[in-house]
């Protein structure tokens, strides 16, 4: 007999990757239905746009919605009030500073160039900037931030760190570094070379990257974002990629899917990946490992990780 209820959408492999774990009954559910259930122990919802799909948990008995994203901005509009529920740290940083990482050394490099010489045939030596020596700004300072900074370890670069409060804490090295609080975002603009977004989207981070911000960026500076379009102004964005004075480096964009006709896609030094960040090879298996240590720590009576507040 069963002593957990989990419910897992039909996401592909998902539930191979979960494998068989005795004493849990498994339940298909994208919460497009009714539930099938009266009572669950985990809801896992679908990867993708599954916001509103969580009203579908009104008057169901659930211990634990566990998310696939580590963003939730907008869960609380949706989730029946009480229902605990957690993000899933661990799952995606890794994948998200390797995409930060590649938007960066392919704009530095010209890569976008390169290719489209080559689809021509075209043989065009041009120097680009380097990601060495370069001063790095990484506005944020969790999970993701951490291992951008990382995977930068190698590249020889300058790194400034920002968040919403200051403090000193330990890097993924062990080191205890020094991060700056957001009121010096403005003064840390002006410094730095690249500047990498990865803050969760709140009503204090949206429209933190706006005119002004962007006015206080270095000329030829490269922007990238692999946070939520909504922390950029788009629109200011425009102007400044129109002019040519700034670079940008975008898997997230505000609006998204970014329409075929918004003027983002025509504005020069501008890469777009379509919010790819932490959608990946990697997913899969942190995913599910994820979801058996939620199972496991239910049995043991343990708290859950990556608990969120969203009152």
């Amino acid at each position: 007999m069963s002593d957990l209820v989990v419910s897992l959408p039909a996401d592909a492999g998902l539930r191979e990757a979960v494998g068989e774990v005795p004493g849990v009954e498994f339940v298909e559910w994208d919460l497009d239905d009714p539930a099938p259930r009266e009572r669950f122990d985990l809801v896992v919802p679908p990867y993708w746009n599954s916001h509103r799909r969580l009203a579908r948990l009104e008057g169901v008995d659930v211990r634990l919605v566990q998310w696939q994203s580590i963003g939730y901005n907008g869960v609380a509009r949706h989730l029946p009030r009480g229902v605990p529920f957690a993000n899933a740290t661990t799952v995606h940083e890794a994948s998200t500073a390797e995409l930060a990482l590649a938007l960066t050394l392919a704009s530095q490099r010209g890569i976008p160039e390169f290719v489209r010489d080559g689809e021509a045939r075209r043989w065009d030596l041009r120097t680009f900037p380097s990601l060495a020596d370069r001063r790095v700004l990484l506005v944020g300072y969790g999970g993701v931030s951490k291992a951008i900074e990382a995977r930068l370890a190698g590249f020889e670069v300058e790194i400034t760190r920002l968040a919403r409060t200051a403090r000193e804490e330990r890097n993924l090295a062990g080191d205890t570094v020094e991060v700056r609080g957001f009121d010096e975002l403005h003064a840390r603009l002006g410094e730095a070379e690249i500047v990498m977004l990865a803050v969760p989207l709140t009503d204090e981070t949206e429209g933190l990257i706006d005119a002004e911000a962007l006015a206080a960026m270095r000329d030829g500076a490269l922007l990238v974002n692999v946070a939520r379009g909504p922390v950029v102004d788009t629109d200011a964005l425009v102007v400044e990629l129109r002019a040519g004075r700034l670079r940008a480096a975008l898997d997230v964009t505000d609006p998204e899917p970014l329409p075929a006709e918004h003027p983002l896609w025509a504005c020069p030094g501008t890469l777009i990946s379509p919010h790819v960040g932490g959608d990946s090879g990697a997913m899969l298996p942190r995913m599910a490992a994820l979801i058996r240590r939620q199972i496991e720590r239910m049995r043991a009576g343990e708290a859950p990780e990556n608990l969120i507040d969203l009152a």
